[in-house]
């Protein structure tokens, strides 16, 4: 389960944007579930993913963590990862990965 917390020392947080178009929005977001489910989730370090997208379906965000930087890193490097973001960066027209330090968390009220 995902779940934000600004204690959580040392993990990597990881935002990445990818702009697209209707017609592959679809695609897109199949392909980058199929990379969370055969490939991204197996490597060492992953904490969990989430994905989102837009009423538009022009733009998708994926939030991960990872226990390190040098995890994420990793993953990126490996040769089915490599290959897998060849074929997602042909299904939109731009991808952004940010890394991030939650530096502040906003929880619900208590019942």
């Amino acid at each position: 389960m995902l779940t934000i917390a600004r204690d959580r020392t040392g993990i990597q947080t990881v935002i990445t944007t990818f702009e697209t178009t209707p017609g592959q929005c679809a695609d897109l977001m199949e392909a980058l579930q199929d990379a969370y489910a055969q490939v991204i989730r197996h490597q060492p370090g992953f904490r969990a993913a989430a994905l989102h997208m837009n009423d538009a379906q022009t733009r998708i965000a994926n939030y991960s963590q990872w226990d390190r930087r040098e995890d994420f890193m990793a993953m990126l490097r490996t040769p089915e990862m490599r290959e897998r973001n060849r074929r997602i960066a042909t299904l939109c027209t731009r991808f952004e990965p940010v890394m991030y330090e939650v530096t502040g968390v906003v929880d619900p009220p208590a019942p």
